[in-house]
């Protein structure tokens, strides 16, 4: 019976020893496999990308040789496969809008390959036209016209680009993919590999007689070698302690972690390197079994202090497996040293508040210097003015004209100093945040607007407006600034502008103001932002370029973003979303109106 109940117990050690290295192994290929399964599923991102690329270019070659075929014959059967391919050309740039969602780079070769297939289709549109209603000489003409622009040689050459840049992608990808299932492969077959011969030794040491057990022993002790040489090979520092708080299993990094040799931890309490939480939580909790405590545990990294052996504490990061075999519990500790991350993130801290603190200074510095320059330049802009009312044609012309420029040059720059003091004010005055209509705030910037509206014949009209969280007073700057761009570059006709908002993703509220303008080329959407930035000369247009740095500032410090669409001749559309607020009541579709 006693030999009987001995095999039974080193078939339940070979079973437990199995389980926890395949737990071990486990943990170590899991990490393995999600990283595999990313990298496979970007690879087939790419691939899909490469396809599309392929299917918008083919479309738009489709394009160009049914409307070039049209002109030459005039049959109307070549308008049908035209169409479709303007068809497909769309559902092609939707598809590899959504597949370049996480590329800024292809996102902006997107935008310009869409810039230019819009431009051949709408020729192509044209050319069809002329041969329907003028004659074929003026069709061919149009084509002759068309192709020294090399609209198409250009679309070849974007997609070439964004091919490229897959291509580069597929192979990193491809690579990345290999070396990870290289890496699965080799840990799954060496973990099922131990598992199994450790699991098979259990079995055959139960099925030899009581005259065999030394060489089962024997094997025993094999298959313990191996598992310890596994535990050796960990980069962690790896520790198995049972039921009573006592290490029974450690590796060599776990030596080189606490500075002990290992017969200095074996059977002492883990309390020694790890003093508390983790014995007290896990193993002497006296309300509740040891299985229970080390239950709550699984699966998740808890951060304790390590002590040396020279009596240095040192933060680490614990990941816990507990076993149940014939022993009773074990648990098996990953022990991460954490010291870099921890001086990591305190380093990064300081570099965030050191930053604050810069741009607070520098903010304030602007707002003084600012400020103090005002005196100064009044009374060189006085003097300057007196001199040209009272001597203005008792000197020369040379005279008059440098007069002249003395007082222009003060005027602007008290504009630019007066501009600066509101860009910083914007940044940081005191300000009431709560929930506000931005019905009212449009219609308060509006009422400021009115004699610009009234001097250009401007019309204004809006949407119903939602309640947001944000400062009455700048809501105002940001509607009365974008909207006296509006009026400011407008185009030879009425100018516009409408003013509406909509539910973005996440709960934010997306603004948008609409213009009938210039318009702005692309090339300029980042610039337009930037501080004393113009695109136009200032006997165009007054102003120093800072009112759609103000719009920016305001908007990204209530954690909003600010952005543009237009076109040369085209219109504009400045867009800014913020933090969800209140829905609007009323009924949409009533607007406001201002002449």
């Amino acid at each position: 019976m006693k030999i009987k109940l001995q095999l039974i117990r080193k078939m339940q050690f070979g079973f437990g020893s199995a389980m926890a290295i395949l737990l071990v192994v486990g943990v170590v290929s899991y990490r393995s496999v999600l990283a595999s399964r990313d990298s496979d599923r970007w690879v087939g991102h790419t691939h899909d990308m490469l396809e599309n690329l392929g299917g918008l270019l083919a479309g738009v070659q489709d394009v160009q040789a049914s409307y070039r075929s049209f002109a030459l014959m005039g049959d109307e059967r070549f308008l049908e496969p035209y169409r479709l391919g303007v068809l497909h050309v769309g559902q092609e740039q939707k598809t590899i809008r959504s597949l370049t969602s996480d590329n800024p780079n292809q996102r902006r070769r997107l935008a310009t390959l869409e810039g230019l297939t819009q431009q051949e289709i709408q020729f192509g549109d044209g050319v069809i036209l002329d041969r329907q209603t003028k004659s074929e000489a003026a069709a061919l003409q149009q084509i002759r016209l068309a192709d020294g622009t090399g609209i198409m040689e250009k679309i070849r050459v974007v997609v070439r680009d964004m091919k490229d840049e897959e291509h580069t992608l597929l192979l990193q990808r491809d690579a990345e993919a290999e070396r990870r299932s290289r890496q699965t492969k080799a840990v799954l077959i060496l973990g099922s590999t131990l598992g199994l011969l450790i699991a098979a030794l259990a079995g055959w040491m139960v099925k030899r007689d009581y005259v065999a057990r030394v060489c089962a022993e024997q094997l025993s002790k094999e298959a313990g070698a191996k598992y310890r040489g596994l535990l050796e090979a960990a980069p962690d520092a790896i520790v198995v302690v049972d039921k009573g708080g006592e290490i029974v299993l450690l590796n060599v990094q776990a030596e080189k972690q606490f500075g002990y040799r290992r017969d200095e931890l074996l059977r002492q309490k883990v309390k020694n390197i790890i003093p508390e939480g983790f014995a007290e939580r896990l193993i002497a909790d006296g309300t509740r079994s040891a299985a229970e405590a080390l239950a709550q545990q699984i699966g998740t990294g808890i951060e304790l202090s390590g002590r040396r052996k020279d009596g240095s504490e040192f933060p680490i990061e614990i990941m816990l497996s507990p076993l149940e075999n014939a022993a009773g519990i074990l648990v098996t500790a990953a022990i991460r040293d954490i010291t870099t991350r921890k001086a990591a993130d305190k380093h990064l801290l300081q570099k965030i508040a050191e930053l604050k603190r810069s741009n607070e200074e520098l903010a304030q510095f602007a707002y003084v210097a600012s400020h103090d320059l005002q005196e100064p330049l009044r009374m060189v802009a006085s003097y300057t003015q007196l001199l040209a009312k009272r001597y203005k044609g008792r000197l020369d012309a040379d005279a008059d004209e440098f007069i002249a420029f003395a007082v222009d040059g003060s005027n602007r720059m008290q504009g630019l100093i007066q501009d600066l003091l509101a860009y910083s004010r914007a940044g940081n005055n005191e300000r009431s945040i709560g929930q506000i209509s931005s019905e009212n705030a449009l219609r308060e910037a509006l009422v400021n607007l009115r004699a610009r509206t009234d001097e250009s014949g401007a019309l204004v009209t809006h949407d119903v407006l939602p309640k947001i969280n944000m400062d009455h007073s700048q809501l105002v700057q940001l509607f009365q600034n974008l909207i006296g761009n509006a009026i400011k570059y407008r185009s030879a006709k009425v100018p516009t502008a409408h003013v509406s908002a909509k539910k973005g993703i996440g709960g934010e509220w997306i603004f948008s103001v609409r213009d009938n303008g210039m318009g702005i080329d692309p090339k300029h959407f980042e610039r337009i932002f930037v501080i004393f930035q113009r695109l136009h000369g200032r006997e165009e247009f007054a102003g120093t370029g800072i009112g759609l740095a103000i719009c920016k500032k305001i908007v990204q410090r209530d954690g909003g973003r600010i952005w543009v669409e237009s076109e040369p001749d085209k219109g504009s559309t400045f867009y800014f979303a913020m933090p969800e607020g209140k829905a609007p009541d009323g009924n949409i579709g009533r607007e406001h109106h201002a002449n």
